[in-house]
């Protein structure tokens, strides 16, 4: 044997180890549980906070904070796929032969000594009952072969070979499994993107990273409403979101909670949602002495003058929730007021009190007559190209659990010998598993066989 013979069977002997299988299996099962317990794309600041400087560079090394995306877990799991693999064509080549072989052995004497086995007295001649004998277990058993004894005559049979390979399918199906996560985790994403009403976007960017992932085509958000309960909690919040490729509108969707849109593997949730400041206000102006009220669009961070020369006013920013000494305000804009020289004020004009600014009592009030209330829509947009592989794997699991479980290689003998002017009829069987399904089915074919004498022969 040369070396590299020799080193290709030392890996071999490595990877078809159950050891292996064990330790890979609970290594997976331990980092689980420690990704559990140390929450994962957290800010390295809370990281610092809870362990300290040096546990927090220790952990950075090995990439506790982000384990299911490091190195070291994907080899874990590419390491595990491998022992699985080999491991089933380590043990492949022996139920390969059992069910592919044509001429499967057969020994009378295999199956006297069963447990699962019934007898009865035929008084029927040899020439009869293999004539009945052999079509009623054929009827039940795909293969059968009759061999004459030195009493008789034997009929074998047996079915469900193929059911040998259950336990490969549900190998296959956790090969599967794990590749399908592996794609997941290596070529997936999970991303967010707020989009305002009537705007597009071609990317989002990614959770928990400062990076953005390139779609490929545009979401647009053509519309958003949202209803609410009378205690004023949202009750549902729907986006009309159109997909844009080269130019065209090639898809059209409303979405709400738990109704995503689905495109090229791209799924699109409906996640959040959030106002967005006006551009444009209809500000009403009321002088105090005279009494008199004027109405003027607003431009958000454009000055204008005030009415009869009382100085400037600039709208200054929109806020959908404003604080005044801890009394929560609501909607209000805040605006910035010069009614004499070098002198300026900050005022708060809440939407819902249109008189709050009287309170300040000066030769000027101000407030909000009309906005354009707009919103944004929170998407939550991911991508999983291995998820396709995951159904696979499940379906497989499903149809190897049930081959393995419920179903059994079977294997029976019918054997007559003469006694006297009768003959002596033993119906015995086994199977690779499910004993009490194989004596079910040798009670069956020997009600068969017991009641085909009934019959005109």
């Amino acid at each position: 044997m040369n070396f590299l013979e020799s080193n290709i069977k030392e890996v071999w002997k490595f990877f078809v180890s159950v050891k292996l299988t064990i330790f890979l299996l609970l290594s997976i099962a331990g980092t689980s549980i420690v990704g559990t317990l140390i929450p994962q794309n957290a800010s390295p600041e809370d990281y610092v906070r809870a362990f300290g400087e040096f546990k927090y560079r220790i952990f950075e090394v090995f990439d506790i904070y982000d384990m299911y995306h490091s190195w070291w877990f994907y080899l874990l799991i590419i390491m595990l796929t491998i022992n699985i693999i080999v491991c089933s064509i380590d043990r492949l080549s022996a139920t390969w032969k059992i069910i592919f072989n044509k001429n499967p052995s057969f020994k009378a004497s295999q199956f006297r000594e069963l447990a699962n086995r019934e007898k009865f007295i035929e008084k029927r001649s040899f020439d009869q009952l293999l004539k009945i004998y052999e079509p009623i277990v054929r009827k039940t058993f795909g293969y059968t072969r009759m061999e004459e004894t030195s009493t008789g005559f034997c009929i074998f049979a047996e079915k469900f070979r193929w059911t040998r390979f259950g336990v490969y399918i549900v190998h296959l199906s956790v090969v599967l499994l794990l590749l399908g996560s592996l794609i997941g985790s290596i070529f997936g994403f999970d991303g967010y993107v707020n989009i305002p009403e009537g705007e597009s976007v071609d990317q989002v960017r990614i959770n928990n990273a400062d990076k953005t992932y390139p779609l490929g085509f545009q979401i647009r958000c053509d519309d958003f409403d949202v209803s609410f309960y009378d205690t004023g909690a949202p009750k549902e919040y729907r986006s009309r979101l159109t997909i844009v490729e080269n130019g065209k509108s090639v898809l059209e969707k409303d979405i709400i909670v738990n109704d995503p849109l689905r495109y090229k593997g791209v799924n699109i949730f409906q996640s959040s949602y959030g106002p967005l400041p006006a551009k444009e206000v209809t500000v009403k102006f009321t002088v105090t002495e005279s009494n008199v009220a004027y109405e003027k669009k607003v431009m958000i961070g454009q000055p204008v003058d005030l009415p009869e020369g009382l100085g400037t006013f600039l709208l200054k920013e929109y806020q959908p929730s404003a604080n005044l000494g801890g009394t929560d305000l609501g909607e209000a804009f805040v605006g910035i007021l010069n009614t004499e020289p070098g002198k300026s004020q900050e005022i708060i004009l809440p939407i819902q009190f249109p008189n709050f600014d009287k309170m300040r009592k000066d030769r000027i009030f101000i407030s909000v007559e009309k906005h354009q209330e707009k919103y944004y829509t929170g998407l939550q947009v991911t991508g999983d190209p291995g998820v396709w592989v995951v159904y696979a794997g499940f379906i497989l699991m499903i149809a190897g659990c049930i081959i393995t479980f419920f179903m059994s290689h079977q294997r029976i003998c019918v054997e007559v010998a003469r006694k006297g002017q009768a003959s002596t009829v033993t119906v015995a069987g086994k199977a690779n598993k499910n004993t009490f399904g194989m004596q079910q089915t040798i009670t069956k074919i020997t009600r068969q066989l017991t009641e085909s004498g009934d019959q005109p022969g």
